[in-house]
C-alpha cells in the first residue's frame, strides 16, 4: 500500500489522527519512533531551524530538500506544509506542489492566506487554484493525494465562522481532501463545522485546545501541534545554554 493511501486511511479510522510535528530528520525520526503514524512537517519550525522567521522568507528549494530528507528517513506517512505554495501565481504554486508530490509526500498543507501582504485570496480565486491543483495531480499520477486546504479566517475574519464554513465547503467541493481551521476553538463552531463539511477537520492544538479524545468526540479527524514542541525545545535549548555560561560547569548535562 502506498504512503499516500495510508495517510488517506488514517483519516477513516475510527481513531482521530494526531499528527506529530517535525521540522528536520532527527525530530521526525524521534516522533516516528514514539510512535506517532503520520508526520507533518512544519514550516515555521524548518525556518527557525535555518534561522530564519515562518512566511516564505526561505528559498523553496532549500525548504524542499529538508522536506525531502526527512521523508526518504522515515517508513510512515508524511504531509508537508508549504505555506500558501511559495508562488505569485497560480501556475508557480501548482508546480511547487507537484514539485513537493514527486519527493514522496503523501499530502500538502496550502493556505489561503497571502504571505506578504494582510488577508487571504478571493474564494473565487482559491477554489480555482484547488481545482487545478487536483487535476494536476492526478494527471501526474498522485491520484488521492492529500491536499489539506488550510483557512486562516480566525486569525484574519473579524467573525470568522460563517466565512470558515462558507470557505470549508467550497474549498471541499474544489477538490481539497480534507481542510485545516487553525484558531478554531470554540466548542459549538468545531462541532458545527465538522456536521456540516463533507471531508476530515484538522484543528491545531492550542492551550485549551489539546486533548484527543475531546476532538473526537467533537467530530474531529486529525489534530496538529505545529510549531509548538520546536518551540518549546528552543526555549528548553535557550534556558540550559544560558545556564551553562552563567555557571561555567557541565556538570548539569549529566544529571
Amino acid at each position: 500500500m502506498s504512503n499516500i493511501q495510508k495517510f488517506n486511511d488514517l483519516h477513516d479510522s475510527q481513531e482521530l489522527l494526531f499528527l506529530g510535528n517535525a521540522w528536520d530528520v532527527l525530530s521526525a525520526l524521534i516522533l516516528e519512533k514514539a510512535g506517532f503514524q503520520a508526520i507533518g512537517t512544519t514550516s515555521w519550525g524548518i525556518a527557525n531551524s535555518l534561522g530564519h522567521a515562518d512566511g516564505e522568507l526561505i528559498d523553496f528549494q532549500r525548504h524542499l530538500s529538508i522536506i525531502q530528507a526527512i521523508t526518504e528517513q522515515v517508513n510512515i506517512p508524511v504531509s508537508a506544509d508549504i505555506e500558501a505554495g511559495y508562488g505569485h501565481d497560480e501556475q508557480s504554486i501548482i508546480d511547487n506542489v507537484l514539485r513537493t508530490a514527486d519527493v514522496g509526500v503523501a499530502g500538502i498543507n496550502i493556505e489561503d492566506s497571502f504571505k506578504h501582504q494582510v488577508g487571504l485570496r478571493s474564494l473565487t480565486e482559491h477554489c480555482h487554484l484547488l481545482t487545478n491543483m487536483r487535476s494536476m495531480l492526478d494527471n501526474r499520477g498522485y491520484q488521492n493525494f492529500f491536499i489539506n486546504a488550510r483557512t486562516d479566517t480566525y486569525f484574519q475574519v473579524e467573525q470568522p465562522y460563517q466565512e470558515t464554513m462558507t470557505r470549508a465547503m467550497a474549498y471541499v467541493e474544489s477538490g481539497a481532501s480534507g481542510v485545516f481551521i487553525p484558531g478554531l476553538t470554540d466548542v459549538d463552531e468545531i462541532r458545527a463545522i465538522t456536521s456540516n463539511v463533507d471531508a476530515p477537520i484538522n484543528l491545531l492544538s492550542l492551550p485549551g485546545l489539546t486533548n484527543c479524545q475531546t476532538l473526537k468526540e467533537l467530530g474531529v479527524r486529525r489534530m496538529s501541534f505545529g510549531n509548538a514542541l520546536s518551540d518549546k525545545i528552543i526555549a528548553y535549548l535557550t534556558a540550559h545554554t544560558a545556564q551553562l555560561v552563567k555557571d561555567q560547569d557541565t556538570s548539569s548535562l549529566y544529571v
